[in-house]
């Protein structure tokens, strides 16, 4: 074996990136066909200029994630040569995604191979490859140069799939054989925007002329949609077109997977989005109406997210941070825009659509941790939690940018129309600064705070700056529900849930009395979260505790349901409750019985969130 050279004595510093053209393409070999033990085995040909230390990366801040999130914990075997002899590598000490290798004389590339050992259980992230379909991540399977503009880093893939299996992508292609798609070289930031979805049952559905709807599926059966089902989301591309005008993209593929067996997502793209979700999306399609939003909200990011977004939140490189202060533009009005497409496509109804709101306004009428923490600081969440399970959400808060971000957005919205006495609305606002003759070269187009506040004044003259620094950056003691009430709506309380939370349960498994009792909980009895000063929480109930009897009754969500209608009686809740080896009898009162949040029209008022939602 050849003997390798000794270690760097100083770790390099990382370079920072210039608007040059790397040295030649890199030659990007993923071999996916391993399903069984799902592992995607990688070989890279790199060039290189000359001889000295070459520092490559494993992409790390990925824009779609806000966040740092790429899993480096799962490369392994790394090996890099050059002209048969093994070269020696380190990792940067403190920039885990960084490798160094020793490049020797007279070495005009090098090969790195590697394996990405994609989790076997959701235990070690999500899940991306089962037996039937999977879902790459192109920055999961390549290492690339530092110093350089992603944009300038020219790379030629190829992808080996099990035999019969079909893919979708936005990459053009340039050849397949033999079970391998060989695609175009394209920019690194081109290749890692461009997810891959690929398995044994598959369906595209043309949306319009350039949008297509790929989807992939466990079995067969759950491909089978019907001209009613299909309609509404070519609907969405309608009405996205009249809502936000000319496209930033010449194609686009919305990549769905249909599965239990991998992990859910939805996460944007320039030219595409990859969205798995419940099985039975199609074939139990009357039940699974709450999951329908998700293409909506990634296809809108095609202009809010991927064509324009927040200055802080681009970087010209994978290993450069991103900041995300404007993510209340960049996700909240997305939030806010799927509700409205959904409605207006016909994926929702109305009431639907309605009741999808009202959780939302009860979510941040009964939200406690924005009595400390402004919706600004939320937006440092995708690094601070990224994501991880939190014992007291509703006291932490999380990503609040998206909901509570809606919520200002609808307060936007109708209060442009009440001062334009209905002439105009936050539609123009969409119209003028993500769809003006935007180009379709997939490049970013930043945005400062001014730039928002400038438009929307050239719509409606008002203080919008003094607006928004009240909203984002002031705690506050009350719910953003200006706009739920300027819309001719008020958030009330019933005893009897919406369809759309009851469509929820159903599809998590989770009975949700997060209003009332201040808790949610699985069918097994294990509470899945408690709201921060409620009655739950006054009888110090903590998620991941265990109900094991109601009223000395064995525990199940209805005999909870039971007793919590009872105790709107003045009956207490004798519950048994486990945690860990614990075993305690606790006792709680809920006078006010089942609190389901609904929002109900005001007599007398100009319905305006009826017109947001109706088609155009």
């Amino acid at each position: 074996m050849t003997e390798l050279p000794q270690p760097l004595s100083q770790p390099l510093p990382l370079p920072m990136p210039q608007d040059v053209p790397y040295c030649g393409p890199i030659i990007l070999h993923v071999d996916a066909t391993d399903v069984l033990r799902r592992i995607f085995r990688v070989r890279e040909v790199i060039p290189v200029s000359g001889p000295g230390v070459l520092t490559l990366l494993l992409p790390k801040w990925l824009p779609g994630y806000h966040a740092p999130q790429a899993p480096i914990e799962l490369l392994a075997g790394l090996e890099f040569e050059a002209q048969g002899e093994r070269l020696h590598w380190s990792r940067h000490p403190t920039e885990v995604y960084a490798f160094h290798v020793s490049v020797p004389e007279g070495v005009r590339e090098i090969e790195a191979r590697f394996e990405f050992l994609s989790p076997t259980s959701d235990t070690q992230g999500r899940v991306v490859v089962a037996a039937e379909l999977l879902n790459l991540a192109w920055n999961c399977v390549v290492l690339y140069p530092a110093g350089h503009f992603s944009r300038g880093i020219i790379v030629q893939a190829d992808l080996k799939l099990p035999p019969d299996w079909k893919l979708a992508c936005a990459l053009p292609i340039q050849s397949l054989e033999d079970a391998v798609t060989h695609f175009e070289p394209v920019g690194l930031d081109e290749l890692v925007d461009s997810p891959v979805m690929a398995g044994r049952h598959y369906r595209r559905v043309p949306l319009d002329d350039s949008v297509g709807l790929s989807i992939f599926a466990d079995a067969p059966h759950q491909l089978e949609a019907t001209e009613t089902m299909l309609a509404p989301h070519k609907e969405v591309v309608r009405q996205a077109d009249l809502l936000l005008g000319c496209r930033p993209f010449e194609r686009f593929e919305v990549l769905l997977a249909l599965s239990d067996e991998i992990g859910s997502i939805g996460v944007e793209h320039h030219r595409s989005c990859e969205i798995a979700s419940v099985p039975g999306y199609f074939s139990k399609w009357d039940k699974t109406f709450p999951r329908r939003d998700s293409f909506p909200h990634e296809y809108i990011h095609g202009w809010n997210g991927k064509h324009r977004r927040g200055a802080d939140s681009w970087a010209p490189c994978f290993y450069q941070p991103i900041r995300n202060s404007l993510m209340w533009v960049y996700e909240g009005q997305t939030q806010y825009w799927d509700r409205v497409l959904t409605a207006r496509s016909g994926l929702w109804t109305r009431e639907q659509a309605l009741g999808a709101l009202a959780d939302i306004a009860a979510t941040h009428d009964m939200q406690s941790g924005s009595h400390w923490r402004p919706l600004s600081d939320t937006t440092k969440d995708p690094i601070i939690a990224a994501r991880s399970p939190l014992p007291w959400p509703s006291w932490q808060r999380s990503e609040d940018y998206y909901t509570e971000g809606a919520l200002v957005w609808l307060d936007v919205d109708t209060r442009i129309r009440e001062m334009s006495a209905d002439e105009r609305s936050l539609d123009y606002f969409a119209r003028a600064f993500f769809g003006a003759q935007p180009p379709t070269d997939g490049i970013t187009r930043p945005y400062l705070f001014d730039d928002v506040v400038r438009t929307l004044t050239d719509i409606v003259d008002f203080d919008w700056s003094t607006f928004f620094i009240d909203k984002l950056h002031n705690t506050r003691g009350d719910a953003p529900l200006e706009g739920v009430r300027r819309g001719g709506y008020r958030l009330v309380y019933r005893d009897e849930p919406t369809s759309m939370w009851q469509a929820r349960e159903q599809l998590t498994g989770t009975a949700s009395f997060i209003f009332s009792l201040g808790l949610s909980v699985a069918s097994d009895g294990e509470i899945q979260e408690v709201r921060w000063e409620s009655p739950a929480y006054d009888a110090a109930l903590t998620k991941g505790a265990r109900i094991v009897s109601v009223n000395r009754h064995a525990f199940d969500t209805s005999e909870l349901a039971r007793a919590i209608a009872a105790a709107g009686e003045g009956k207490p809740i004798e519950l048994l409750v486990a945690t860990g080896k614990q075993h305690r009898l606790v006792q709680l009162e809920c006078p006010w019985g089942h609190r389901y949040p609904h929002l109900d029209p005001v007599a007398g008022t100009r319905l305006r969130l009826d017109e947001i939602l109706a088609a155009k």
